[in-house]
């Protein structure tokens, strides 16, 4: 018996379940294979699936599209008690998460990556989240998340691994859980087979650099406010002229950053 497990909690149709039959725990079902693995580092696997288990992501959840493994950090703590933090070093308030600890869950959640599964830790300080980020981790095999605690993480652990820093925003959460779900749930959508129209991802914020359009449905006319007449109208020509117009007039009133890029990719 040792004090460190050799793998996670999965979650999902194919996960593995105990079985008095014997049967192959290497290999891997064609199914299994084409999944996308999403491994979550956390003092908190109970956080997982959470939202994650619902609506779309849950079906394609129950559907082996994706699989979720979760890594208790705290099993791989040091001591009787399971430790994973300490002081910081030079002083100051809260605690750090060792490198020791984060070492032995990293490698275990490692050492059952396959493909291309970039390792991400979820961080304030890090580059923010945006679509483009997104597309490019819909394309990987899968992903592992580190969700810190506390003060964060010792920086020695970042650096021998080479650990992505990704930011939701410029704001401080107790912890990355929140952050990781967010970051899993807009990547999963992106998976093929994950929604039922590919073309609704075309037209949705920040797809073309832009923000949305207005979106309307029946009735026709509630608390006295109408449809705008062109989507009424059966002119596809005209209401994507519409859509084009209303993205563009939002996204340069309400995300100036935004617009300055768009405008900057127009410019030869």
């Amino acid at each position: 018996m040792t004090d460190t497990p050799l793998s996670g909690r999965s979650i999902g149709r194919k996960s593995i379940k105990a079985s008095l039959k014997p049967r192959d725990l290497m290999g891997e079902t064609p199914e299994l294979a084409r999944a996308f693995q999403a491994q979550v580092i956390t003092l908190f696997p109970g956080a997982f699936l959470g939202v994650l288990g619902e609506s779309l992501t849950g079906k394609a959840l129950n559907e082996g599209l994706w699989q979720l493994k979760t890594y208790d950090l705290r099993e791989f703590g040091e001591g009787r008690h399971r430790n994973v933090d300490d002081t910081p070093a030079g002083g100051g308030a809260g605690m750090v998460l060792r490198p020791d600890v984060l070492e032995k869950a990293i490698i275990a959640a490692r050492s059952e990556a396959r493909g291309v599964m970039p390792l991400i830790y979820l961080s304030p300080r890090g580059k923010p989240m945006d679509q483009p980020m997104i597309r490019r981790l819909a394309a990987c095999d899968g992903v592992t998340l580190l969700c810190g605690r506390f003060e964060g993480v010792d920086q020695r652990v970042l650096d021998h691994f080479g650990i992505e820093e990704v930011s939701l925003g410029d704001f401080v959460l107790t912890g990355g859980e929140i952050a990781a779900q967010a970051l899993l749930d807009a990547t999963i959508r992106l998976l093929p087979g994950v929604l039922g129209n590919a073309a609704s991802t075309e037209e949705e914020s920040f797809s073309a650099g832009l923000l949305e359009h207005p979106q309307y449905t029946r009735p026709a006319v509630w608390q006295g406010r109408e449809i705008p007449p062109v989507l009424m109208s059966g002119h596809h020509a005209e209401i994507g002229k519409w859509r084009k117009a209303q993205a563009e007039k939002i996204t340069k009133e309400r995300r100036p950053d935004l617009w300055a890029a768009h405008e900057a990719r127009k410019t030869p």
